[in-house]
């Protein structure tokens, strides 16, 4: 599964990171972050996946199905 911009976006908030924070997790440019988020442009899958990465190893989970979202990872998993 892939996160959308706003699946992103809504991470962050809920983690209070910022897109520098998380370009820096994700090892990737901080344009790279701003223009996923806005719709510019998708990143190439190894980008789309570290920055994915990046917000779980964080503490988020990304969920699927008919209304794709995101949530708190329960503590202990």
């Amino acid at each position: 599964m892939s996160i959308t911009p706003a699946q992103c976006r809504g991470a962050r908030a809920m983690l209070k990171m910022s897109r520098d924070a998380l370009a820096k997790a994700a090892g990737v440019g901080g344009r790279t972050v701003v223009d996923f988020e806005s719709g510019l442009r998708t990143p190439i899958k190894s980008t789309h996946a570290a920055i994915q990465s990046a917000l779980e190893k964080a503490g988020v989970e990304f969920t699927n199905g008919d209304q794709p979202g995101v949530r708190l990872r329960k503590l202990g998993t």
